[in-house]
């Protein structure tokens, strides 16, 4: 299965991390308009991004919408937009800090994620409405 720009963006999180876990629990409680999808790196959704130099590091959320492939600081910027409201005003002031100190950062909670919030061994299970949402 191939994807180059999906209808609905597609956050890509690493499935084995509980950061990450809860980073998607975050956007699915406060995306009420539903516009985000969810899918695992690991999983085939991801395997068809034909996107050449698509990261293949599980250390970054990555996330893919109709303006391309992002990840680090901009996929999670991205993220916080799509779910709307305040969220999406707080992502906008984000941006006002240069990539390059955002990612720093990122790369920094990357790092040490395991270590902090252990793996997704015991994530909520999403709702039959939110497993909709989910792609493999």
């Amino acid at each position: 299965m191939a994807i180059a720009a999906p209808a609905n963006p597609v956050l890509f999180y690493d499935g084995d991390c509980g950061l990450c876990a809860a980073s998607v629990r975050w956007c699915l409680d406060r995306d009420r308009r539903g516009i985000l999808r969810f899918a695992p790196l690991q999983g085939a959704t991801y395997a068809g991004v034909q996107i050449p130099d698509k990261p293949m590091s599980l250390d970054t959320m990555v996330l893919l919408d109709a303006d391309g492939l992002h990840t680090r600081s901009e996929a999670a910027l991205r993220a916080m937009r799509y779910t709307g409201g305040l969220w999406a005003s707080l992502a906008t002031l984000g941006r006002l800090f240069p990539r390059f100190i955002r990612d720093r950062i990122y790369r920094s909670i990357a790092k040490r994620r395991i270590a902090w919030f252990g793996p997704a061994d015991s994530c909520k299970l999403p709702t039959p409405v939110e497993r909709d949402r989910f792609l493999p």
